[in-house]
């Protein structure tokens, strides 16, 4: 067997260390990823010790944006692409150009050539895909309409940084510098003698890149979720599992190859056509696990690239390009949400979510080394600014969530100053709904609280509604929300796990609360702080294990029911109809569970 195993040791050396700094880093109440950094720059070059390898571990990250982009997909309709088309694609476009502008400044400043200056300003207008989907999954905002303009917003940034990826080897080519081309444009040269020139090669890529779409969604759209149906069919969980990876991985690969679409898009592509199928919820939770994982090996392998010497040769250069990217992309986002007429708190998310840089502007940096275009200097600035923006993305949102009341405030007065526009107001008001930033707490009292309103929340909620029991809930999809609200259900959005969220709710004056959402981690937290809120409260929790159920009862819930448990006694029940006359069924494990008693068994449904 041999001794040098460089896959395994980086791997484990950079999953170990971010373990430890990423748990650190939550001790000290900051963001894991902030852990996840440090631990890269201690494995990278630039730090004495342990070395890993710098050629793998860009790779393996590309892995885990891949299945992260593929799972943003499956719970991303191409309806809710289509939706958001109208802000998305001129807004992107728009805050690209501004970026890059200020980017080509500042290159220029610093006696840049004309080709570097622009490489650096495209580097610095392009988001993270992992940060961005990150933020706003931890937030529960994927699914809402800020979510959804966010994530278009993205689609668009990698659209326009796949047609870069084109323009600037061809441009580095008729400046004299040598680089890669466009493969097809290329073939076409050697075979037919035919120089397309720059405007042949954009328009190639505009049609493979057409090509790609029309084909997933003519042929992708049968053939993924056919494919995935067969395999359950066939009854494995196993191959289910690795059907789902060869999916996700698979079209990704391909497009990139045939295609020349990136790696990410070619996955979100994938995941977006298998949404479509009603076995999009099961493939998301096979996919989860590996996603995480590698989601934190691309973290890892930004922090090796890093060079913390750059922080004291340079302060005032990476000053700048820090303010370019947190604070010029993110009032520029602002600025142009407000004037597609969006609320505040929509336009807050937006700029917050763009306030960091990441994996394409590293590709472009590379390139641009690689072509002679960019110094070496500044794909030190890009690392640097990518890292510093990501560690103060966190603290953006916060920001933004403190601004949010006073531009909210501010905007009503102007509405009660101008009697047109308050009428104006009203009459809008009358047509549709208010938007999800426009919320005030529950009037309700003695109520019980749902949290989740998926398959289980659904059945407990049309069961509180039928006994006439008041009730409200918390669910973190506008879809099922517009749905409750159409029945005449209160509903709020958000995560239930945040405070303010359980205040909405009138927590202090319910008398339960049923939690049906299936993440037991985040399950106790909600009980944690409802039991502190509201001591007498009845707490009624789901669980998936006796570990789960234990662990629920310490952090306050009262009653909590294990789904496996309730199955089996549902089925014993029946059996007993058939086999005994008259039979007494008891759960020595859990003596708050409600089981079925006495001589003669009840039906269950």
């Amino acid at each position: 067997m041999p001794h040098d195993t460089p896959l395994i040791s980086t791997i484990v050396g950079g999953l170990v260390l971010a373990f430890i700094f990423g748990a650190l880093a939550h001790r000290l109440r900051m963001p894991p990823l902030v852990g996840y950094l440090i631990a890269g720059v201690l494995v990278g070059p630039h730090t004495p010790g342990y070395v890993a390898d710098q050629s793998l571990a860009p790779e393996l990250a590309e892995i885990g944006v891949i299945l992260l982009m593929f799972g943003v997909g499956l719970h991303f309709s191409l309806k809710d692409l289509l939706s958001v088309r109208g802000i998305a694609l001129p807004g992107a476009v728009v805050q690209i150009a501004f970026a890059t502008l200020l980017g080509w400044g500042l290159g220029a400043f610093m006696g840049w050539p004309t080709g570097g200056s622009l490489v650096f300003g495209l580097a610095l207008s392009v988001a993270s895909t992992v940060v961005l989907l990150k933020a706003l999954q931890e937030r529960r905002l994927v699914e809402t309409e800020r979510g959804r303009i966010a994530v278009g917003w993205l689609i668009v940034e990698d659209l326009a940084m796949v047609l870069a990826l084109v323009l600037i080897p061809a441009a580095a080519s008729i400046g004299g510098s040598h680089g890669p081309v466009e493969p097809l444009s290329a073939g076409l040269n050697s075979l037919l003698g035919l120089d397309l020139g720059i405007g042949g090669m954009i328009a190639m890529t505009l049609v493979k890149v057409a090509l790609f779409v029309a084909l997933m969604l003519v042929f992708g759209r049968k053939l993924i979720p056919w494919t995935m149906h067969r395999i359950a069919h066939a009854g494995s969980r196993e191959l289910f599992r690795l059907g789902v990876l060869a999916i996700a991985l698979g079209v990704a690969f391909g497009a990139a190859k045939l295609f020349g679409v990136s790696l990410a898009l070619g996955a979100f592509f994938a995941g977006m056509v298998l949404a479509e199928s009603e076995l999009s919820h099961r493939a998301a939770q096979e996919s989860l696990p590996l996603r995480d994982a590698f989601a934190v090996l691309f973290f890892v392998s930004v922090g090796m690239l890093f060079d913390p010497n750059i922080l004291i040769d340079r302060p005032l250069p990476i000053l700048a390009t820090v303010f370019i990217i947190v604070i010029g992309k993110s009032v520029a986002a602002f600025l142009i949400v407000l004037a597609f007429r969006k609320p505040p708190g929509t336009a807050l998310t937006i700029s917050a979510s763009l306030g960091q840089i990441g994996e394409f502007s590293f590709i472009l940096a590379a390139l641009g080394v690689e072509l002679g275009l960019l110094p070496e200097e500044g794909r030190d600035l890009i690392l640097a600014g990518a890292i510093i923006s990501i560690i103060l993305n966190p603290l953006l949102f916060f920001l933004c969530d403190l601004m949010r009341p006073l531009l909210e405030g501010a905007r009503r007065e102007e509405t009660v100053a101008d009697p047109a526009s308050a009428a104006d107001a009203g009459a809008v008001q009358e047509q549709k709904p208010p938007e999800d930033d426009d919320v005030r707490p529950s009037a309700l009292t003695g109520h019980a609280i749902l949290i989740g309103y998926g398959r289980v929340g659904r059945i407990v909620g049309q069961n509180l509604k039928s006994s006439g029991t008041p009730f409200l809930v918390i669910e973190d999809s506008d879809k099922r929300i517009g749905e409750l609200k159409a029945h005449g259900i209160e509903a709020f959005m958000g995560n239930a796990v945040a405070r303010e969220t359980l205040d909405l709710a009138s927590l202090s004056t319910a008398r339960s609360l049923a939690i049906a959402i299936p993440n037991a981690f985040e399950a106790c937290r909600i009980a944690e702080q409802a039991r502190s809120v509201n001591p007498s409260i009845l707490i009624v929790a789901r669980a998936h294990s006796d570990a789960e159920v234990d662990e629920l009862k310490q952090y306050g819930a009262d009653t909590v029911i294990m789904g496996e448990r309730e199955i089996a006694l549902g089925m014993v029940d029946r059996l007993a109809q058939v086999h005994h006359e008259s039979v007494s069924y008891e759960d020595r494990r859990e003596p708050d569970t409600i089981i079925p008693t006495g001589t003669a068994p009840p039906e269950r449904e």
